[in-house]
C-alpha cells in the first residue's frame, strides 16, 4: 500500500518549474523525478516531487484544464512540533502569494489565530493555518475537498465512503456546524478529515455560491500493486460516478482519481525509449489498468 498522490496539471512547459518553487519552500521537499514521453498531440513533462514531506505528481501537457479551490492543499504549522510556527506561517504565505491570488487574507480567524487561503501563482490553492493539535498528529500537507454547489452537505457521506473502500481507511476529526449558518445547514461539515492509503485527507462543507466544482486539472493518485486492487477499487470508486480513460474516473461526488499501477512509473523511471514508447501506447488505449498487459508490454 503506497501513499496517495495529489496530481496536478500545470500549464505547457510549468510542471518543473512550479516543483522547484513548491521545493524551495519548505524543509522535507525535493524535486524526485521528471521524465518525458509521448502522447497524442505532443510530448507530455510528469515531474514527481515532494513538498513538505507529502509526494504529488505533476504533469504538463498542454492548456484547457484550470485548477479552481475545489481541491486546495492545507499547510498546517503545529507549535508543538515547531516553536516558530508562527513566524514560519507568514514567511511561506509570503512565498506562496507572490503573483498569486488571495481567496481569504492571512488574519485571525474563530477556528485559528492564523490562517490564510490563496491561489498561486500557478493556480493552486494553499490554505495555511497554525493549528491547534488534538489526538493523533497530522501531516504538514493534507489535502482538501470543498464539496459545493449541487453537492454542499456532503462531506461527511463522502468521508463514511472513502473510509469504507480503503483496506486501512478510518474517519479522523469531524466539525459540524451546531446551527444553521447562512445558507450552510446544521450538521454539515465546517470540517472533517479521514485516513486511507496511509494518507490524511480533509473534506469541507460549503453552500455558498462559489460558481466551481471538482475537476481533472488536480486529481487524486493511487499507485497500486496488484491488480487485485485496481479491480477493487475501480469498482467501487466508479460505482455512481464516470470511468475514463488510462486509469482515471469521477466518483459519484465529482472528484477524479486515477486508479494506477505502478508498473507504468517503474517504466517511465527505468526503461529504455522504446520500453517507455511501448508501455505508454498500451497504457493510453485502456480504462482500467490492466496490469498483465501493461508487464507484456514493457517487457516486449
Amino acid at each position: 500500500m503506497l501513499v496517495i498522490k495529489p496530481h496536478i496539471w500545470f500549464d505547457q512547459d510549468k510542471a518543473h518549474e512550479a516543483a522547484k518553487f513548491y521545493t524551495s519552500i519548505l524543509p522535507d521537499s525535493s524535486v524526485d523525478f521528471v521524465s518525458h514521453f509521448p502522447m497524442p498531440g505532443g510530448e507530455c513533462e510528469i515531474v514527481e516531487f515532494t513538498f513538505g514531506g507529502q509526494p504529488f505528481l505533476g504533469i504538463s501537457a498542454g492548456e484547457g484544464l484550470k485548477i479552481d479551490p475545489a481541491i486546495s492543499f492545507m499547510i498546517n504549522f503545529d507549535p508543538s512540533r515547531d516553536a516558530d510556527a508562527a513566524k514560519h506561517i507568514d514567511e511561506v504565505w509570503a512565498k506562496l502569494s507572490e503573483g498569486g491570488n488571495v481567496l481569504m487574507p492571512i488574519d485571525r480567524y474563530p477556528f485559528s489565530e492564523r490562517y490564510g487561503w490563496l491561489a498561486d501563482k500557478y493556480g493552486v490553492n494553499w490554505q495555511l493555518i497554525l493549528t491547534k493539535p488534538e489526538g493523533e498528529e497530522r501531516p504538514v500537507i493534507v489535502p482538501n475537498l470543498l464539496f459545493t454547489g449541487d453537492i454542499a452537505g456532503k462531506a461527511a457521506e463522502a468521508i463514511d465512503f472513502y473510509s469504507s473502500i480503503f483496506k486501512d481507511g478510518k474517519r479522523g476529526n469531524l466539525a459540524p456546524r451546531p446551527e444553521d449558518m447562512g445558507p450552510d445547514k446544521a450538521g454539515t461539515l465546517m470540517y472533517g478529515d479521514f485516513y486511507i492509503d496511509r494518507t490524511w485527507i480533509s473534506a469541507m462543507d460549503s453552500a455558498h455560491d462559489h460558481g466551481f466544482a471538482f475537476n481533472d486539472a488536480v486529481s487524486l493518485l493511487i499507485p497500486c500493486e496488484t491488480q487485485e486492487e485496481i479491480d477493487q477499487l475501480w469498482a467501487a470508486l466508479t460505482e455512481g460516478g464516470q470511468s475514463g480513460q488510462c486509469g482515471w474516473l469521477k466518483d459519484k461526488f465529482g472528484v477524479s482519481w486515477q486508479v494506477a499501477s505502478t508498473v507504468m512509473f517503474d517504466a517511465l523511471k527505468n526503461g529504455n525509449a522504446e520500453q517507455i514508447a511501448r508501455v505508454t501506447e498500451t497504457f493510453m488505449t485502456m480504462q482500467k489498468v490492466n496490469v498483465a498487459v501493461l508487464q507484456q508490454a514493457y517487457k516486449g
